[in-house]
């Protein structure tokens, strides 16, 4: 399972392990029942492994634990974008992939920003972050090209969709896996609809042409036009235009983090 945060990843693995396939990952990691559930109430289902399935991750770098490809075969995880670019081959079966309109996802990802800060409390500097707008537009990129060159199985539903018509979205899917004994009225039944924050609010500050390609891009994705070369061109130009600010946030991140683990810059 894998999206950009607060796309609908949680809910498609409520969706899965409801119709009967076992997870990685606990509905409330850490604390997260306290600090989090107002942000996701049925639970997250995350783990080490959202940030990809590869040598960093597996053998697990606390306990040691190492799972073989072959033990794993029905299992479904939870593993973001960049992860799913890291994640070895061999752990990759069949992709369902989710994707969230960039103005929903700025706002979103906003709110659960505003709830981490929080929890952090009042005399902690909230951590360096990328815009929402321009993180949403570099993983989905990501997403795209990851699609094109490693060509795994991969389904990609946009978030509305499912909404609009979960019976008709999870039925193909379950069928596409093509899993025996999956609970597919169990699976339409985790759908909770009334969980939904966002409603394609406005969002100030992203320029017009850059909102256009990204509204052409989830667009394509809702509905079912593929990726015709005219956008794929489109994106490609997008592209080289934000990569320089992406490569600017990335390494304001990066320093940040070596700081807290007191490395040099």
């Amino acid at each position: 399972m894998t999206g950009t945060k607060r796309s609908g990843t949680s809910m498609w693995m409520q969706i899965l392990t409801a119709a009967g396939l076992p997870a990685f990952g606990e509905a409330f990691p850490r604390n997260w029942d306290r600090t989090l559930k107002d942000a996701n109430p049925d639970g997250f289902y995350e783990s080490v492994l959202r940030e990809g399935i590869y040598y960093r991750t597996n053998p697990h770098p606390q306990s040691g634990a190492f799972f073989h490809p072959s033990q794993v075969e029905r299992h479904v995880v939870k593993v973001f974008i960049p992860g799913l670019v890291r994640t070895d081959l061999a752990y990759i079966g069949k992709v369902v992939a989710t994707m969230r309109h960039w103005r929903e996802y700025q706002r979103s990802l906003e709110r659960l920003h505003r709830i981490e800060d929080e929890q952090r409390g009042p005399q902690a500097p909230p951590p360096e972050r990328m815009p929402p707008w321009l993180e949403w537009w570099d993983e989905c990129f990501m997403l795209m090209r990851e699609i094109l060159v490693r060509r795994h199985a991969i389904h990609v539903q946009s978030y509305d969709g499912l909404l609009a018509d979960p019976t008709g979205v999870i039925t193909r899917v379950v069928e596409w896996l093509a899993l025996p004994d999956l609970d597919v009225a169990a699976a339409i039944g985790a759908v909770r609809p009334g969980n939904r924050t966002q409603h394609r609010p406005e969002v100030d500050g992203v320029p017009e042409h850059l909102a256009r390609v990204f509204d052409e891009l989830y667009a394509s994705i809702d509905e079912h036009h593929g990726l015709p070369r005219s956008l794929m061109e489109t994106l490609n130009a997008t592209s080289r235009e934000l990569a320089p600010q992406v490569a600017e946030h990335r390494k304001r991140m990066a320093m940040q983090q070596r700081a807290r683990q007191g490395l040099p810059a």
